[in-house]
């Protein structure tokens, strides 16, 4: 067990939060266990002020009507330039990239931060940059980040990607995690099956039951993709017992879950049930019968999967190494598993289990922090001014672009996929410090960042190097800094 307070402090802040700001490793040095369980009180505790934002409707019905009057426009201009050359006149050749679909679904610029000559961002990077605007601010501004983290786990668990669904992908996160972030897990898995952004990502929309009225007359079939990632990802694990069977029962089950198209006036891109997607008649999940009774057979199969003793070994896997270690103690698994059943899925009660467990507080710090909770620590450090397009662009730049995870399964979480990245993060480091060092005091800097963690050979390579820029860029490329 720890004695040095400071110590435990600073080591809070780094493995629980997104490290510290100027004084906050004294803030909580009393009691920083204690500061961590009160995160987890505070009032609306993982909300956002996003009052300004669409949510995932109207940002899809918006997406829609500005690709529908850019495709009017391109029409027009095609029309002209023929007529323009029937008449023997010129045209220079339009740009090629507004046809194609997904041209605006990509990823930010990683060379530049504005766009040219400084113009506004179109629609599509809007919504993208305005939701990450507001968790960056949510971040930046945590006085120790703990729920924000969860947060941060928890939308990487269920995941969507903006390549797909650019639209929502941010709202998403608004919607369907940081309402339930601290409650029944049920509620947010309930919440994140049923949201338009997942629906779509993982195929479910015009999943449709072979036997059902659509089915039958559409000659359209079931697609088992979200079923499969519910069984494996979200709720029981890999290995786990569950069958093929169990796959395609789930999928019948979850037919008819799906959206208003996003061309409706008024609900377009909400959740709907579409009775006459739905396959008919009772189905079996793991040994369990569900009779028909519309949507309410998915929420139940699913209610069930939330308690299943498989989920609770799963989600405590993840969590314990998330925040602990890549190969977590199996004591830590096993309380957090223990309070995962006694709570029926309390997650906030989960998330107390977790840092009042002693496994917990382990000084070796063997977990490397991911790019973006690496830049979230530096941001915080610093309190340097950011631009978002910056930031977004640092975070695809290594590796871990903001809601575009490679697949399902998410970012992940161990160190062997992020250690070779540590080349670019020293760039990204020189690049960031040669902006904001000329205004800060490195050295003073290693007791606001790391305090008792800065080893001596940290705190004399900072004070030794030829420059405040080289100092902080040493600084945060520390092991100490890049560790939780």
């Amino acid at each position: 067990m720890m004695t040095d307070r400071r110590l435990e402090a600073a080591l809070a802040l780094h493995r629980f939060g997104f490290g510290p700001v100027a004084g906050s490793i004294a803030a909580i040095a009393d009691d920083p266990r204690g500061a961590l369980l009160a995160d987890l009180e505070r009032p609306a505790a993982g909300r956002v002020a996003a009052a300004n934002l669409p949510n995932s409707g109207q940002a899809a019905r918006a997406l829609f009507e500005f690709r529908a009057e850019r495709l009017a426009k391109e029409k027009l201009a095609q029309r002209a330039k023929k007529e323009a050359e029937a008449k023997g006149i010129v045209v220079g050749a339009a740009d090629d990239n507004t046809m194609k679909p997904n041209a605006d679904a990509q990823p930010p610029n990683p060379g530049s931060a504005q766009n040219p000559q400084n113009q506004q961002p179109q629609l599509p990077a809007l919504l993208v940059q305005n939701e990450a605007k507001v968790r960056i601010e949510a971040g930046v501004a945590a006085d120790i980040g703990f729920v924000e983290r969860l947060v941060w786990f928890w939308s990487n668990h269920f995941c969507v990607s903006a390549d797909k669904i650019l639209s929502m992908a941010g709202a998403y996160e608004r919607e369907a995690i940081r309402p339930h972030v601290l409650g029944p897990f049920g509620d947010m898995l309930a919440a994140v099956e049923s949201h338009p952004a997942m629906l779509f990502y993982l195929d479910n929309a015009e999943s449709m039951g072979a036997n059902s009225i659509a089915g039958i007359n559409r000659d359209k079939s079931l697609n088992e993709n979200l079923a499969r990632e519910i069984l494996e990802l979200h709720t029981l694990g890999v290995r786990s017992g569950y069958s093929q069977a169990d796959v395609t029962s789930l999928a019948n089950v979850l037919t008819g879950w799906t959206f208003f198209n996003v061309g409706a006036p008024g609900h377009g891109g909400e959740f709907v049930f579409f009775k006459r997607f739905h396959e008919p008649g009772e189905q079996v999940v793991l040994g369990k019968r569900y009779p028909d009774t519309g949507v309410d057979q998915g929420r139940a199969a699913l209610a069930d999967l939330a308690r299943h003793p498989a989920t609770a070994l799963h989600i405590a896997q993840k969590l314990a190494r998330h925040f602990v270690a890549d190969e977590p103690p199996p004591t830590l698994v096993a309380k957090l598993e223990k309070n995962f059943k006694d709570s029926d899925g309390d997650l906030k009660e989960v998330a107390k289990a977790l840092v009042t467990a002693e496994e917990s507080w382990m000084p070796q710090r063997t977990k490397l922090k991911r790019p973006s909770e690496w830049m979230m620590s530096a941001l915080r450090l610093t309190g340097a001014q950011w631009v978002v397009g910056r930031v977004m662009s640092g975070q695809a730049l290594l590796g871990e672009p903001l809601w575009r995870p490679p697949a399902p399964n998410g970012f992940a979480d161990n160190e062997s996929t992020w250690i070779d990245g540590l080349s670019q993060r020293v760039d990204i480091a020189s690049n960031f410090a040669g902006r904001v060092a000329d205004r800060l005091d490195p050295v003073a800097l290693v007791e606001t960042g790391l305090g008792p963690l800065a080893s001596a050979e940290t705190r004399n390579t900072v004070a030794r190097a030829e420059s405040r820029a080289q100092a902080l860029a040493l600084l945060l490329m520390a092991p100490e800094f890049l560790r939780r």
